[in-house]
């Protein structure tokens, strides 16, 4: 893979790492059912989903929920979240991917917007956390963009890692917002939580492998 120690990934985790396509669905569809929603398919979700999420219950509704509908929907999201995500594990080839880009000497961490306190032990119990110089989840209320937590994310790697020769890999568009907040490169998988038209729309590389996007990154990281 090279020796340009420089280069830096973050990773998504929640649809990119982790693979929980099946239990966002399920909790998703518990949420709609305390407001009488019919129930969504995965191809329907990867359609419409967007970030704020209200805004993801707006196209499915037609309007904005209220405020104590969204506090309901989120908090029976995550209830359900919780229960579904222990049949879930990491995405096909994942373990050999991160090994092999820290033993090219480059270094990768996770910024997810799952909430910090559930993720740190999650990554611990998985046995990978010595793969990442930093781990950060979501502080503060869901909902909302990933770019303001990047920007953060990358301050407190200031001096380690170069916004230029990073690379941001997720499976949702706001990934590659938030990179592009902080002028980092970004790559995104259709494995995870949108369609590949979404993606795409994006402008940034889209693949359909999380092995494509390691490749796409070196590429892009090399390349500054």
């Amino acid at each position: 893979m090279g020796t340009h120690t420089d280069a830096h990934i973050v990773w998504d985790w929640n649809g990119t790492l982790f693979h929980d396509v099946d239990a966002v669905i399920g909790a998703t569809n518990a949420a709609f059912a305390e407001l009488g929603l019919a129930p969504i398919t995965l191809e329907r979700y990867r359609e419409l989903y967007c970030v704020p999420v209200p805004r993801f219950y707006e196209r499915l509704m037609g309007r904005l929920p209220s405020q104590a509908e969204w506090e309901v929907m989120d908090a029976v999201f995550h209830r359900h979240y919780t229960e579904h995500r222990v049949r879930c594990g990491l995405a096909d080839g994942v373990e050999d991917l991160l090994t092999g880009w820290v033993a090219a000497g480059r270094s990768q961490s996770i910024l997810s917007m799952y909430g910090h306190e559930e993720l740190v032990p999650l990554v611990e119990d998985f046995g990978i956390s010595s793969h990442f110089i930093r781990v950060d989840g979501r502080t503060g209320p869901s909902g909302g963009s990933k770019a303001e937590h990047m920007v953060r994310h990358l301050d407190a790697l200031r001096g380690t890692v170069d916004p230029r020769r990073t690379v941001v890999i997720g499976d949702a568009a706001d990934d590659a917002l938030a990179a592009l907040h902080v002028g980092a490169h970004a790559v995104l998988w259709t494995g995870g939580s949108h369609g590949r038209a979404g993606l795409e729309a994006v402008g940034v590389p889209v693949v359909d492998s999380l092995s494509e996007a390691v490749a796409e990154a070196e590429r892009l990281a090399v390349s500054g």
